[in-house]
């Protein structure tokens, strides 16, 4: 962890590794443009792994590089996918404790030679690090907190974590739930902004085409269509669904269909496997394999077709103790591409569904009523559907990457101002 460097740190040894002074030469008279100042980004959370919070890094750190010189920090082969003129430093994300003991001494040095402005931790995991080299060269440390990072029960985590997270100069987080956790575990309401994922707004000439063509690739007719986006865990609920909920669902509506796109996260911390065999094993249960369809991993055109194709995105959260929800962004991304979401209210989610513009949420635990919901959504005539897609659309537009980047650039202009 972090003790190491940090003893070096308090010996006095790296405050003697300065630069020396170099000796007055004549210099060339000419026009100098300034240097924007360099910018450092400590996370495991990057392309090329999958997932809402790689996706909402790399959108990050396409919003530094406006303002900054950007060196990235991060999991091996992010080099190849970082935003152009932006360098990188891959590690290898696992074994977690190897990333880690690599990290602390890539940011260590980093921030010796770049003397940032800004060191920016892309979770909780990596806010000691990003401290530490703040520190170091004397800038200001940021971090970006999705949820989970806040409540994770670990001992370890806890003691030498939090503390870190309560010691940096900026908090952003994804939802008012996660700023909710955040004050909980002690970090000053003062520092936090709340700062939602965004979203890439689809194209949407050929939308209908795209619909098509999905349904005859995969057969799936003109059959109701439920959608499934997302990680298979306890959390994500697709096991909950699938074993009290489809059955009824398909009882009402005995042609719909379940297309799931995921698969268990075998790259995440807090990974549990065995949860894409309880799916299965309900499905057989009930002799409802031939009702879904497993893509597994799909590529962003894939995705983006399977949102046309759907009637309805499920999104049936649930709320675990210490295992919460921190925002939803698939929600978003079926509501730009007017897809309906029906979701359980749990923890951010109702951040990313707003009742009865972009969806329906459901009390957490409520399955009668999420049933109800799921048959009301895929009964609706095709003028309902259009204004159901018509609103969701209006609601993602204020969820844009493009939104996104100038609300993060503002707020941390507005940081820095204070601060000087």
């Amino acid at each position: 962890m972090a003790g190491g460097a940090a003893r070096l740190f308090r010996s006095g040894k790296v405050g003697r590794n300065v630069r020396k002074r170099r000796k007055n030469r004549a210099q060339p008279i000419m026009t100098r443009h300034p240097s924007p100042p360099a910018a450092l980004v400590v996370t495991r959370n990057l392309p090329p792994l999958i997932g809402g919070m790689e996706r909402l890094v790399w959108h990050i750190v396409d919003a530094l590089r406006a303002d900054y010189r950007v060196h990235v920090i991060g999991p091996a082969g992010c080099g190849l996918q970082v935003p152009p003129k932006v360098t990188a430093t891959g590690i290898p994300a696992r074994p977690l404790w190897w990333f880690l003991a690599r990290t602390q001494w890539a940011t260590i040095r980093r921030a010796l030679q770049l003397h940032p402005g800004l060191v920016f931790a892309g979770s909780g995991l990596t806010a000691p690090f990003a401290w530490l080299a703040a520190r170091l060269a004397g800038a200001h440390c940021v971090v970006y907190l999705h949820g989970l990072d806040i409540e994770a029960d670990h001992p370890l985590y806890r003691l030498l974590w939090r503390p870190f997270l309560r010691r940096c100069d900026r908090v952003f987080v994804n939802s008012r739930f996660s700023r909710g956790l955040a004050v909980k575990i002690g970090i000053d309401p003062a520092r936090i902004t709340i700062l939602p994922p965004g979203v890439e707004p689809p194209d949407l000439t050929d939308a209908e085409t795209r619909r098509r063509d999905f349904r005859a690739e995969h057969q799936l007719d003109d059959a109701p269509l439920m959608l499934y986006v997302g990680r298979i865990t306890a959390r994500k609920g697709l096991s909950v669904f699938v074993r009290g909920i489809l059955p009824a669902v398909l009882s009402h509506i005995p042609n719909a269909k379940l297309v799931v796109i995921g698969d268990e996260p075998t790259q995440a911390l807090k990974h549990r496997s065995g949860e894409k065999r309880r799916v299965f094993g309900s499905l057989q249960e009930n002799r409802l394999g031939n009702r879904v369809l497993f893509l597994d991993h799909v590529g962003d055109s894939e995705l983006s077709a399977a949102y046309f194709a759907a009637d309805l995105l499920l999104f049936p959260v649930q709320d675990l103790p210490g295992d919460h929800e921190g925002f939803g962004m698939v929600a978003i991304e079926a509501a730009a591409h007017g897809l309906p979401t029906v979701a359980f209210a749990a923890g951010g989610v109702p951040d990313a569904v707003a009742d009865g513009r972009s969806g329906r949420l459901i009390a957490p635990g409520d399955n009668r009523a999420f049933t109800e919901a799921v048959i009301d959504c895929l009964s609706r005539d095709d003028a309902e559907k259009h204004l159901a897609a018509r609103r969701a659309r209006q609601f993602a537009e204020d969820f844009s990457w493009t939104h996104f980047n100038d609300r993060f650039r503002t707020a941390l202009a507005k940081y820095e101002s204070h601060q000087r």
